[in-house]
């Protein structure tokens, strides 16, 4: 049997994976290392020391390239293939919720052609993959429930920290979040956990932004599951109904997504004209409306409603202005109410120095939708906190 480390970079595979690496004892078996990005496979063998495997690694540092990025299942499937040479392989590489993407994404692609690989006849012959196991590694969003753990000696660690700071010692003080390595990055008890597909896709959305990648299972932010977000839709729907008649003009909600507020307040009497801009979600919006003429979808993003959207009773814009959006474009949305909802840090970063400074708007209320907690997620393979969300309710001065 093989151990097969897939990883981005060669770094990574010191970093996270040094206990694959070392042999248990001079009988140890064979290892190999998998260079996603370039494609290079590096035959660690048999028995061979730690000092001198991490040797072989060393060359392959290379400067930080943003450029680097996951070849595929299929290129991955063939690189396994012939890292195996033959060989049943246990599978190793990063977690498919790495911060960092193109790591995710290395990770997903891995398991995914590791699951078409089962005694697939190859040009090395047959290999199975017994198991793929995800690191830990990094993880400054989630905690994660692992199934192994290993922590290092003393010895390992200070060959993990004599290879940093000679091998990779570019990384050290490099600018590129994705390439950086510091103490965070360096850990001493290293943490692995398999997923089945469904917890690996999920892990993979999470993490994502509003792309496809984040579209591509169904309520990736699980809206529909979590006590957190059920009372947070709950809250918000309330403090809508507060400031809002249903009959009036329809209300627009910017960024709707799949939908699980704009169900609220249809179900609470409301016209809503909902808007997304991902055709994934906003395809998954529309089918959940049932045929409803209450709600209308649109694919409008903040942009386009300020230069051209429809006049609204109110604009909605709930747990969504994370993204860059410039807050000069709320001045022109054709409406004297907005409703925005955020949690507190982004509220204070993003919107106050705004509003302080608008002479557009005014604050008429501020209003705690939902406290923080804790949660489990992806069926309880992490957890994570959810900051909680506060509502602003503005008016415009010139309304």
């Amino acid at each position: 049997m093989i151990e097969i480390v897939v990883v981005l970079r060669v770094e990574d595979a010191v970093l996270d994976f040094l206990s694959v690496l070392t042999d248990p004892d001079p009988g140890g078996g064979p290892a190999a290392v998998v260079l996603a990005d370039r494609g290079d496979i590096l035959a660690l063998p048999a028995g061979l020391p730690l000092a001198e495997r991490l040797a072989l690694l060393a060359p392959y540092v290379r400067s930080p390239e943003d450029d680097a990025a996951s070849p595929g299942p299929d290129a991955l499937a063939d690189l396994v293939r012939r890292a195996a040479d033959g060989h049943s392989a246990r599978v190793w590489t990063h977690s498919p919720a790495d911060n960092r993407r193109s790591r995710g994404r290395v990770g997903r692609d891995t398991a995914i052609a590791c699951a078409g690989l089962a005694d697939a006849a190859g040009p090395a012959g047959s290999t199975t993959v017994l198991t793929v196991r995800h690191a830990v590694g990094y993880s400054p969003f989630l905690q994660f429930v692992s199934d192994l753990d290993r922590p290092l000696g003393r010895a390992q660690i200070a060959a993990k920290l004599d290879f940093v700071n000679t091998a990779a010692a570019a990384l050290l003080d490099t600018p590129s979040p994705q390439f950086m390595v510091q103490t965070p990055r360096i850990p001493a008890a290293e943490r692995f956990f398999a997923a089945d597909p469904g917890e690996r896709e999920r892990l993979f959305a999470l993490l994502a932004s509003l792309d496809d990648e984040a579209a591509a299972v169904v309520d990736p932010w699980e809206f529909a599951t979590s006590p957190y977000e059920a009372r947070r839709l709950d809250a918000t729907a309330a403090w809508v109904r507060r400031h809002c008649a249903p009959g009036e003009a329809p209300l627009v909600e910017v960024g709707a997504c799949e939908g699980a507020l704009t169900a609220r307040l249809a179900a609470d009497g409301f016209s809503v004209y909902a808007t997304e801009p991902n055709p994934h979600f906003r395809s998954r919006l529309a089918a959940g409306q049932g045929g409803t003429t209450a709600v209308q979808v649109g694919a409008e993003d903040l942009a386009e409603l300020a230069k051209s959207g429809p006049a609204g009773a109110a604009y909605l814009l709930i747990e969504m202005l994370y993204y860059g959006q410039d807050p000069a474009l709320l001045d022109d949305l054709p409406t004297d109410l907005l409703f925005l909802a955020l949690e507190p840090e982004a509220l204070e970063t993003r919107l106050r120095p705004w509003l302080a400074a608008s002479a557009v708007w005014r604050a008429v209320e501020e209003t705690r939708l939902v406290a923080p907690r804790v949660e489990p997620v992806c069926g309880g393979r992490a957890y994570l906190s959810k900051r909680g969300s506060v509502g602003l309710v503005l008016r415009r001065t010139d309304g």
